[in-house]
């Protein structure tokens, strides 16, 4: 048995904190950073907004939703978020969903580590069956790391998103359990 569920290469995953708000804050300053993580209007967010929303989140225990905060090993500096969505128990499958905000960290393989962890608990810790996301086209350092990670291309909305006059497809990728293990056996 691991016991460093939440630990990986080079980061592990936390509980969020009151820190999360500020940071989320902090990282929507930045519309390319947001148009990486959203398909909403870029547009800051105070810290107050934020942690209202944190508050409001967080108020009930929520069975279907899992959050954590990405932290660096080597110096505890959160550098994103990752959780599991909409978990739907009889079926086996969620969505995940990741954001690394500090840009000096993209494309150095904190994201692809995280989402190694967060799959390993999802296939282990809560024993789902799949796991699915979608990323932008326009984004393809996120589609190379999720390959990475294991995931499949299953299917795009095509011209889905308006960014800066220019049409862009939603791509939809998975990875079921199975996979993930004949990825991670031996390991």
């Amino acid at each position: 048995m691991n016991d460093n569920l939440l630990v990986g290469k080079l980061v592990r995953l936390s509980a969020v904190t009151e820190a999360w708000p500020e940071a989320i804050a902090r990282w929507s300053r930045s519309s390319e950073t947001f148009r990486l993580m959203d398909s909403g209007v870029s547009s800051p967010y105070s810290v107050k907004a934020t942690k209202d929303m944190f508050d409001k989140e967080f108020q009930q225990e929520k069975p279907n939703n899992f959050l954590f905060t990405i932290h660096m090993l080597q110096d505890d500096q959160m550098i994103g978020d990752i959780g599991l969505d909409g978990i739907r128990w009889t079926h086996g499958d969620c969505f995940v969903g990741i954001g690394i905000g500090e840009k000096q960290f993209w494309g150095k393989g904190y994201g692809t580590d995280a989402m190694r962890i967060i799959l390993r608990f999802a296939f282990y810790e809560l024993n789902l069956h799949r796991v699915s996301l979608n990323v932008f086209d326009y984004n393809p350092r996120a589609i190379r790391s999720y390959e990475k990670a294991g995931f499949t291309h299953e299917g795009r909305v095509r011209q889905s998103l308006n960014r800066a006059g220019r049409r862009w497809d939603v791509v939809y990728m998975g990875i079921l359990r199975a996979e993930w293990e004949r990825m991670n056996a031996g390991q």
